[in-house]
């Protein structure tokens, strides 16, 4: 992998990384924490926001994707790239309408349990995290 596509690579990742810290393990928790936000409110909110993080992230992988490409894949790379960009998929696939479907029904005022599909994404964000910094450090070292 050359230098310029290992730095384009690690620098999304890390950019990437950032936003999802930021969105997903402080904003998406603390909104519903704030004074007069209700859940309807929150959950408008975390709408908007998780649809526009979603649309960065697919920016972010495409941006890996290609540096990668362009650069030279080294077997490590790829790997964390596609891992990266298969939990994306997941996300984006799978959990998310299950989410929004869910907090239709919320925002129509019905009571409904706690969702799965929402800790299944926690916990997707979670293995996310760990991908982009090992996907980002890996890049730095090539």
């Amino acid at each position: 992998m050359d230098q310029t596509a290992a730095a384009v690579a690690a620098a999304a990742s890390f950019v990437w990384l950032g936003m999802v810290l930021a969105i997903s393990f402080l904003e998406a928790p603390l909104k519903f924490r704030a004074p007069g936000v209700t859940i309807p409110l929150g959950l408008g909110i975390g709408r908007v926001v998780f649809r526009a993080l979603n649309t960065a992230e697919v920016v972010w992988a495409i941006a890996i994707v290609v540096a990668s490409v362009l650069g030279g894949f080294p077997a490590p790379v790829a790997v964390l790239t596609g891992a990266v960009c298969l939990v994306l998929v997941v996300q984006l696939v799978l959990l998310r309408p299950r989410l929004a479907r869910r907090s239709d029904r919320v925002l129509a005022g019905e009571d409904v349990p706690r969702s799965r599909a929402h800790h299944a994404y926690v916990a997707l964000e979670v293995v996310k995290v760990l991908a982009l910094v090992a996907l980002g450090v890996t890049a730095l070292a090539r």
